[in-house]
């Protein structure tokens, strides 16, 4: 439970930079001077510096096992090489060493699981290993818990994968999202909004759902659920993956209702604002700052969680990963759309000149394509093995 919390505060307290940094600092830089903007956070980067350095001592160091990669290979390359050798049906007699250490320094043992079989056959003790009595070389036999440290790798793969869709969306409030705010009402009275600045409504609903998450929501699924977490990893990761289909229809309706207005003030074909107000486009910042708190947080913490004690900063890795995956598919999808939507002369779902093409059609896309990745996620997180440890 503790552990569920610390991520959740740690995004949270991320996320109250970020706010502070895109509102006061920037009103600073601004009104009082760069130098003075620049200066305050350099003064609390030292602040965190001297914190980090006086924490040093209290931290619990992972003692170094090696490259997780090498690991990995070894175990493909002795899977291979014992390829026609039969796995024995008690997995008892799989090699491992005897007592609680493990081959892996600073690593739990893992237990033994029956998925990816195959992989099984690189703790096959063979023949051949018997007449050579040599059990050291990786590249030849591994231990179950080497093994399992793959496994676990080719288990959180898929949902590894399906977070890279949401990453997609999430890239939406740094593109789209401010190209469709350009051609809205951004005034209020004499003021002018920038549409890139509407992305602090994604942090607010961050920080508002971090403590509803936390302090309200947990408690009140836990009575029903009987988990100490209210929900587990995986379910929380779904809702998430819910809730930003929703962003997307929401961006989509906006988009909808700007046309509407371009159509009846016959304004489609000239490349000015429409007059519906920027503010429309609140709700979809917030659904993704929602989903944000569910699948982003989710995922650290089940990266945390099921990957072997040696291999966490791989995962940690990995999940960061997902964002720039995410904005790579992104750039591709945009690609494609614009391929195919701008034959025979046509404008496009997204030309220069928004109030022509249709934004919508879009936000709809990848509505489609979050719901089917919600799908997909659903069918492998039902089929998802948590870790075991001996």
């Amino acid at each position: 439970m503790k552990r569920g919390s610390f991520f959740n505060w740690f995004y949270f307290s991320i996320n109250i930079g970020a706010l502070v940094s895109s509102i006061l600092l920037v009103w600073i830089q601004d009104n009082l001077g760069w130098s003075l903007g620049f200066g305050i956070p350099t003064v609390f980067m030292g602040l965190a510096i001297g914190s980090f350095f006086m924490g040093t001592p209290l931290y619990r160091f992972q003692k170094p096992g090696g490259s997780p990669l090498t690991r990995m290979c070894q175990v493909v390359v002795a899977s291979f090489r014992k390829l026609n050798v039969e796995i024995p049906q008690d997995c008892s007699l799989l090699y491992e060493l005897p007592d609680k250490s493990s081959a892996i320094k600073g690593s739990r043992k893992l237990e033994h699981t029956d998925e990816c079989k195959f992989l099984d056959k690189a703790s096959v003790v063979s023949d051949l290993d018997f007449r050579s009595g040599n059990f050291h070389d990786p590249w030849r036999l591994c231990t179950v818990t080497q093994v399992e440290e793959l496994k676990t790798l080719v288990r959180m793969f898929p949902i590894w994968a399906t977070s890279i869709v949401f990453s997609a969306v999430y890239s939406q409030m740094s593109t789209m999202f401010v190209e469709q705010g350009m051609m809205m009402d951004t005034n209020i009275g004499s003021f002018k909004i920038p549409p890139a600045s509407l992305s602090s409504f994604d942090v607010i609903s961050v920080i508002m759902w971090v403590p509803i998450y936390d302090r309200i929501l947990v408690p009140m699924v836990r009575k029903f659920t009987g988990k100490e977490r209210g929900f587990s990893v995986l379910q929380r990761m779904g809702i998430g993956l819910f809730i930003s289909i929703l962003s997307m229809v929401a961006a989509a309706s906006v988009e909808i209702k700007r046309l509407e207005v371009a159509r009846a003030l016959d304004l489609v074909d000239q490349k000015v604002a429409i007059p519906v107000s920027i503010f429309w486009q609140i709700p979809q910042f917030f659904l993704v700052g929602a989903a944000e708190v569910f699948i982003f947080i989710g995922q650290l913490e089940l990266f945390y969680d099921q990957s072997p004690d040696a291999i966490r900063t791989l995962c940690s890795a990995l999940a960061l990963l997902t964002t720039a995956f995410g904005n790579y598919l992104n750039s591709f999808i945009l690609t494609i759309v614009t391929a195919v939507t701008t034959k025979g002369g046509k404008p496009g779902w997204i030309p220069n000149n928004l109030n022509e093409g249709h934004l919508d059609y879009y936000f709809w896309l990848l509505a489609c394509l979050s719901f089917l990745n919600m799908l997909l996620y659903v069918f492998f997180s039902t089929r998802y093995t948590y870790k075991r440890t001996s």
